[in-house]
């Protein structure tokens, strides 16, 4: 049943039509004020009572009668008779009707007998709270469509407005499709996958006001989607579907939104998020969502967020907007409205906008993401230098608080990233895995704080110092020793392919994982290779490139590759074994005005710390015993 899509709609031409060809109301209900925090009134609410409702002192004192006040002077004191010229009174008691002021405590002398001796004349209505200073009766307090404050509950019952008519929440189902998905578990079998879309979904959507109902997980037949369809379409006011919305053979939920409703259209001009489907059933808006996480958050956030806010009578927030530096080029294709997610920090006052991960299913990208960027259809991409706009997913304050660091992956950037978390809430460290001489380059152009580098200069046999003074000519930069680190071929457990050394690496029945062009580890390889005369072309999967060590370290330990070069502490990670070649260092080169900052001085207290450096050699194959020393 295979089918290309329908559409190629530009995003909000797609969201117009389909808010357009879904137009219903949602259902009022009448609810308690103090329930209805962040609920929409469908109503204007007006105030039953006046706010006070009677005279009421504005602060300690005594309540007189203005009029017997006049004369009083500070050279000619008035006594005040009790009881008859004067009653005391403390903030927001009623004031007896024969008196019609209020003089604070301070400038109150007594006798011995009780009375008042006064020195300041008041007039009438001094100090005291009128009838319906506040709120009076019968106006407005607030309208229809408004979202309720806390505040606007207070004035809801101060004006004596116990019971509020608001909208009820729009009811929202979602249904997971997959044969090949199951309900999430700690240990999943080899070909199931954990449906967690359904959980992203449900958080966002609850945010956004909605009422969620998550289906079990429905099989890739057409007819059991279709009743799940019917029977969501029928309990709630937005049905969303995931995965199938693609046009592969077993990519069912296009037909089966068409044969029970209508489908009004299919392929939106954007990647990721091409495959969504945008239809109704007996009026009710169904979004079908793809399957790859990405792609669903981003179609979930541009067509489920306006539609809930749409059926709640408000307008979506709108997120904050910087601009910064594109750190390296981006491409796009063209035609197709691209969005790529991005992490951003201030170095030197400029604001450096570093791409990470584009693939669609790669979920950890949104969860390191600071940002996107959106690439116009008629753009093949942008250049490095290029100054664009960021839709932050992060603080901006926080934004200003970050220690920006771009350069070699390590595990133990984790623990700094955790430690500083914990130790400077207020601050945070963010680093962009490019590899070691991306992160020189970085450096060079003041792009980032510091650069993780583990560069082997194969003629002295020195790590890094060399790269330093040919990379790096007009930035003021010290050279830092973080960690030496254990560096190896990273096999299966048990090393069933017996690999030992450098020439295993061209046998016929071995395939391997590489790093990127640029990455330390790869130069190291390389350095290998020269040394042993191998030729790279001799090597299967030696163009296959990974960004991280853990990346390479679970193509080994899940099968798709026989050996990969990687650090000791990734090979523990996933279980693999370990064959040890090289003990490497891995320094930081940090620019002389962060080392100098406050922020500096944090970073390099955190690297220093005791208890810091014991959980990084807890990770295995890491020795911090010159960490922190300038080189």
């Amino acid at each position: 049943m295979r089918k290309v899509y329908l559409d190629n709609s530009p995003r909000f031409d797609a969201l117009d039509q389909w808010l357009k060809a879904c137009a219903f109301s949602i259902e009022k209900e009448i609810i308690n004020v103090e329930d209805a925090l962040h609920r929409v009134t469908s109503e204007a609410v007006y105030a039953h009572n006046s706010n006070p409702n009677f005279q009421a002192s504005a602060m300690d004192g005594i309540a007189v009668k203005a009029y017997k006040t006049y004369e009083a002077s500070e050279t000619n004191p008035v006594q005040l008779e009790k009881d008859q010229d004067f009653t005391p009174v403390d903030t927001g008691d009623p004031i007896p009707d024969e008196f019609d002021a209020v003089i604070m405590i301070e400038k109150v002398n007594y006798t011995d007998d009780g009375h008042a001796i006064i020195h300041h004349s008041v007039g009438p209505g001094q100090h005291v709270r009128a009838i319906g200073e506040d709120i009076v009766s019968k106006e407005l307090i607030i309208t229809a469509n408004h979202q309720i404050r806390p505040i606007d509950q207070a004035a809801m019952l101060a004006a004596g407005v116990l019971e509020v008519s608001v909208l009820k929440k729009p009811k929202v189902a979602i249904i997971p499709t997959g044969d090949e998905i199951v309900k999430p578990k700690k240990d999943p079998a080899r070909g199931e996958l954990i449906e967690f879309n359904s959980t992203i979904f449900k958080g966002y959507l609850t945010e956004w006001g909605a009422e969620v109902t998550v289906f079990d997980i429905v099989k890739d037949e057409l007819q059991i989607i279709e009743q799940a369809l019917a029977h969501a379409a029928n309990e709630h006011d937005l049905v969303i579907i995931n995965a199938g919305s693609s046009a592969g053979t077993e990519d069912y939920t296009v037909h089966a939104i068409k044969n029970i409703g209508e489908v009004i259209l299919h392929g939106i001009a954007t990647r990721p998020g091409k495959p969504t489907i945008l239809g109704k059933i007996a009026d009710k808006p169904v979004l079908g969502l793809p399957g790859y996480p990405v792609s669903a958050w981003l179609s979930l956030d541009w067509f489920a967020k306006p539609m809930v806010y749409h059926l709640r009578k408000l307008v979506p927030p709108e997120r904050p907007i910087l601009t910064g530096i594109l750190s390296k080029r981006v491409n796009s294709v063209f035609g197709s409205e691209e969005f790529v997610r991005v992490k951003v920090g201030y170095v030197n006052s400029k604001l450096i906008v570093t791409p990470i991960g584009s693939g669609a299913g790669v979920v950890m990208s949104l969860v390191l993401a600071d940002g996107l960027i959106t690439i116009p259809p008629e753009l093949e991409g942008y250049d490095a230098g290029t100054k664009i706009d960021v839709e932050l997913l992060t603080s901006p304050e926080l934004i200003k608080n970050t220690m920006v660091g771009i350069g070699s992956h390590d595990l133990s950037i984790d623990i700094l990233v955790d430690e500083a978390k914990q130790r400077y809430p207020k601050t945070r460290v963010s680093s962009a895995h490019v590899g070691s001489m991306a992160g020189l380059m970085a450096i060079e152009r003041g792009e980032c704080h510091f650069a993780g580098v583990h560069l082997l200069d194969a003629e002295t046999g020195e790590y890094n110092r060399s790269y330093v003074d040919k990379f790096v000519k007009t930035t003021p930069v010290k050279l830092v020793h973080f960690v030496y680190r254990q560096q190896g071929f990273i096999v299966a457990k048990g090393n069933p392919k017996g690999i030992e050394k450098i020439e295993d690496l061209i046998r016929d029945d071995i395939v391997y994982v590489n790093r990127q062009k640029g990455a330390g580890t790869r130069m190291l390889l390389d350095y290998m290779l020269r040394k042993h005369r191998i030729s790279a072309s001799q090597i299967a999967g030696y163009t296959r490139e990974m960004f991280t060590h853990s990346s390479v370290a679970a193509s080994v330990a899940y099968g798709a590759a026989d050996c990969a070069m990687g650090i000791r502490s990734a090979a523990e990670a996933m279980d693999c074994d370990f064959i040890p070649l090289y003990e490497e260092q891995y320094d930081f080169v940090m620019t002389e005005s962060f080392l100098d900052s406050e922020q500096g001085q944090m970073f390099m207290e955190l690297i220093k710390d005791p208890t810091v450096q014991k959980r990084i050699e807890s990770l295995g194959g890491y020795s911090c015993r010159d960490t922190g020393k300038l080189k």
